[in-house]
């Protein structure tokens, strides 16, 4: 009875249409399989669970006696991502949903302490030690990031990753795309969240970016899609908005990869810091702009007094991803990431990639390893034996996507058909986006609950940055006004999400 339980179960999960009904039923199939006990138990080999444990046990205390300063000591020294090795993935491949119940526990307590410090009034605790305390150690634990990567028409499967996460809170603010992925990231970064619900509305998007270019143009040595079609695409889903113009409006940090078209010139990740006066659109248009398929792009910029202007007018960019499909290392320095959420959709990507338990797909671990080993052995043979300055520029491009890492902590990945790889360059219809969009919150649903945890604390820390900066900008105000009747203003969703927390 139970085995045709579970297969009539397996079937309805895998025709669920929101992740509510997705996480019940999954619920259901960890307590008929055993994943529920296993997650009940908190002994296992995976995590130091004794640390966790003591870890628990202190922090609960200290909250309970209402010791902030020893709190925060506390938690100063002892709040880390990987904590007792809590991040393991094998700790998230045995159940459905969730993890060790003692893992949630602990994630839960040490995010529930940080809000009772942010919005507790303590004599001896002022709101400037409050602002030092979440900046020094929110530096110190990190942030997470969500990276989209290139993959041309396959990228329209980020849409339904980012709904995913957008419909359950978990959308990191710290974005980057490259090629197809820069597309979905531009769109994000330059709406608001009452603007993002339009953009999974396949009636509401332009995404005609392919228009094959002529006969007689492409003899004569043309790309093979129309650029313009491509900067009409983009000017109509990104807008006119520098990178910093659209950071200020929506607070959302965008970071677009570009490659050099020509020697002498370094892969660059263009955002509000590095170049905050460059066109979301161009970058973007530049970061799409795969080698005979599109023509090289010279950035634009608003120069000081609001005009567009080339940036850097004698260079040239092309697709990022040729080069930096996924710019980890830049995101921790410039924006403090480490930990890092992938959707990846290179079709010469997705069969190396794990799948939940950790197993390889389509090729054996052993296969996987032989042939990337081999492919950089070649390509280094290639290279020295090579004179020609065009062979070898071509040689140094495949080394570089050879040599880049396509996966982060959670890496969300689509099944590709063959039709959808022979109609990569084409245009996709309304009914292709719905497909891609369902592909995407499939493939993340399974993926949410490590999410969720994976990144719980250090969404508490931007939150009680925030609600402390309303705070002081409030009091600010009152002073400014003091002969004026003031009236606080409805609470910020911030405020509103904290004070759920700290009485849930």
């Amino acid at each position: 009875m139970s085995k045709k339980l579970i297969a009539s179960r397996l079937k309805d999960l895998a025709q669920a249409g929101n992740y509510r009904e997705w996480r019940e039923i999954a619920y259901e199939l960890d307590y008929l399989e055993g994943a529920d006990a296993w997650k009940q138990d908190e002994t296992s080999d995976d995590y130091d669970y004794l640390l966790i444990r003591e870890r628990l046990q202190l922090m609960r205390e200290l909250r309970r006696r209402g010791n902030v300063r020893e709190l925060t000591f506390q938690l100063a020294e002892g709040l880390h991502g990987n904590l007792g090795n809590t991040s393991n993935p094998a700790l998230y491949g045995y159940a459905r949903v969730g993890s060790k119940r003692l893992i949630e526990e602990y994630v839960e307590e040490a995010a529930r302490c940080l809000d009772y410090i942010c919005v507790g009034d303590f004599p001896n605790f002022s709101d400037d030690e409050k602002v030092l305390f979440f900046k020094r150690t929110g530096a110190s634990f990190g942030r997470s990031a969500l990276l989209l990567s290139g993959g041309a028409t396959l990228g329209m499967f980020h849409l339904g990753v980012i709904k995913a996460l957008w419909e359950n809170a978990l959308l990191p603010r710290v974005l980057s795309g490259s090629s197809a992925g820069s597309i979905i990231a531009g769109m994000v970064a330059t709406r608001t969240d009452a603007q993002l619900p339009a953009i999974f509305d396949p009636n509401s998007l332009n995404l005609a970016a392919f228009q094959r270019v002529s006969f007689v143009q492409l003899i004569k040595g043309s790309t093979l899609m129309e650029t313009s079609r491509l900067a009409d695409c983009l000017g109509a889903n990104i807008g006119e908005e520098s990178f910093v113009q659209a950071f200020e409006r929506t607070r959302r940090i965008l970071g677009v990869t570009v490659s050099p078209a020509e020697l002498h010139q370094q892969p660059r990740l263009l955002n509000y810091l590095t170049a905050p006066n460059v066109l979301v659109r161009k970058a973007v248009q530049a970061s799409c702009a795969i080698p005979g398929v599109f023509e090289p792009v010279t950035l634009e910029a608003r120069d000081f007094d609001g005009s567009v202007t080339p940036y850097m007018r004698s260079k040239q960019w092309i697709d990022g991803s040729l080069a930096h499909d996924l710019p980890l290392l830049r995101l921790a320095r410039l924006h403090n990431v480490n930990h890092y959420i992938v959707s990846q959709t290179n079709p010469h990507v997705v069969p190396f990639l794990r799948d939940n338990a950790g197993r390889r797909r389509g090729l054996s671990n052993l296969t996987s390893e032989i042939v990337k080993v081999a492919g950089r052995d070649v390509v280094k043979v290639a290279r020295e034996h090579l004179h020609s300055y065009a062979a070898g520029r071509v040689v140094d491009k495949l080394n570089d996507i050879l040599q880049q890492r396509y996966s982060g902590d959670v890496t969300l990945f689509p099944e590709h058909s063959p039709r959808q790889l022979m109609r990569m360059l084409s245009n996709p219809s309304s009914d292709d986006i719905r497909g891609y969009i369902r592909a995407g919150e499939q493939a993340t649903w399974p993926k949410l609950e490590r999410i969720r945890l994976q990144t719980r604390i250090s969404r508490a820390f931007e939150d009680c940055l925030q609600w402390l900066k309303d705070r002081a900008e409030e009091r600010q105000m009152t002073k400014l006004r003091p002969r004026l009747k003031t009236v606080r203003p409805a609470k910020t969703a911030v405020e509103l999400e904290i004070g759920a927390r700290m009485h849930s």
